[in-house]
């Protein structure tokens, strides 16, 4: 079964938190520039270390805060001098003692957590911190690993949907994690209330992919023979995704929930929209074995970099595709019913701020689509 949309540029909610930054970018040395969701931003430190985030355009002059220099709890303008508070509020001018009391600018909601600087571009009433994305392995002292940040000349809904399908790693991956079993083998796709999406695939008694044997000799050396592997990606809105991925010598239990005789990581990403033609992908891969081998960390982020920069290419150049043929339109298969469910969460998000259009989702409603969103996917 398939079904069919059409090719345009996705919009991005804003009633929603999204990574602006790692922890360690955002300092009290300087103010850091960063859109998020098409909100130009400037985030520093105060002396307290608590970030902060603000527009980034000074209101006397629109010059970019982002270009000033932090004061203590303040950010002065590199212009003329004024300054602001965390609030955005302006608590000094240059050559007058009396401020304008509409001389302000805004800020946005920020919460630390998981290694990371998240920021609520949208309404800052509905800023609720409980909303902020599951990625607690990525400080959690039972799992190590490191990651980085890839500067994507796409739509955020494109990596989006590279994510939630990993068949693609059977032809752009062949040479590091791809192979024939990922496109033969079964998978589930399941709902999570109304923000989350998972798909599930195991494949049994397989040869391990170039990438996972040089992992299950790392732990246990000289390892041969097959493995049962496994996908897990989880997708909570607007844009995070957690990928439990492993292998374990195959007939060991690892399907029945015993991992001992593998290993697991966990690829972290979260994509924060830029533009509706760029974003900002952060990622990381994190490991629960051999956890005081800086080698292994380092060598396990080089290796997942350099699997990422082939997506890359083939994202950016999906980008220019659709740019240059915008009333081109897009065919669905069963193993985009994870990407679609991902699709459909966003439009109602979008819905519920009064955006996006009636039109396509009326009709994504009215089409065939579910049978391809059954909870259960065969090949």
């Amino acid at each position: 079964m398939t079904r069919s949309v059409t090719a345009k540029i996705f919009d991005f909610p804003r009633n929603a938190w999204y990574v602006a930054a790692w922890d360690h970018e955002v300092t009290a040395k300087a103010p850091l520039a960063r859109t998020v969701a098409g909100t130009p931003m400037a985030l520093w430190r105060g002396s307290d270390g608590a970030a902060a985030a603000l527009a980034d355009a000074c209101w006397h002059r629109l010059a970019p805060l982002s270009k000033g220099t932090v004061m203590g709890d303040e950010l002065q303008c590199p212009y003329h001098g004024l300054r602001y508070n965390a609030a955005g509020r302006c608590t000094s001018m240059p050559a007058q003692k009396t401020i304008n009391p509409s001389a302000a600018v805004p800020s946005f909601p920020v919460v630390e957590r998981h290694r990371y600087v998240w920021v609520w571009p949208g309404d800052p009433d509905l800023a609720d911190p409980n909303l902020v994305p599951d990625m607690s392995q990525m400080d959690d002292p039972e799992w190590a690993g490191d990651g980085l940040t890839i500067e994507a000349g796409c739509n955020y809904q494109l990596v989006l949907d590279n994510l939630m399908d990993l068949t693609h790693e059977e032809f752009v991956h062949s040479s590091s994690i791809g192979q024939d079993e990922l496109s033969d083998s079964e998978f589930e796709v399941a709902r999570s209330g109304d923000r989350g999406v998972t798909v599930t695939r195991w494949m049994r008694d397989i040869d391990p992919p170039p990438f996972w044997l040089k992992n299950m000799r790392d732990k246990f050396p000289g390892f041969e023979g097959k493995v049962d592997r496994w996908q897990i990606i989880t997708f909570e809105a607007p844009s995070t995704i957690r990928i439990d991925v492993g292998v374990a010598k195959a007939g060991t239990g690892a399907p029945e929930g015993d991992r001992s005789q593998g290993v697991n990581g966990f690829v972290m990403n979260t994509i924060t929209p830029e533009t509706a033609r760029t974003s900002h992908y952060f990622w990381a891969f994190m490991r629960n074995y051999r956890l005081d081998s800086q080698l292994i960390t380092t060598q396990l982020r080089e290796g997942v970099r350099g699997v990422f920069a082939e997506d890359e290419d083939m994202l950016i150049a999906q980008q220019r595709a659709i740019d240059e043929n915008p009333e081109h339109v897009f065919y669905s298969l069963n193993i985009d019913a994870g990407g679609m469910w991902v699709r459909r969460i966003l439009d109602d998000m979008l819905a519920a701020e009064g955006r996006g259009s009636d039109a396509d989702r009326a009709a994504d409603r009215a089409d065939d689509a579910a049978p391809v969103l059954r909870a259960v996917v065969e090949s």
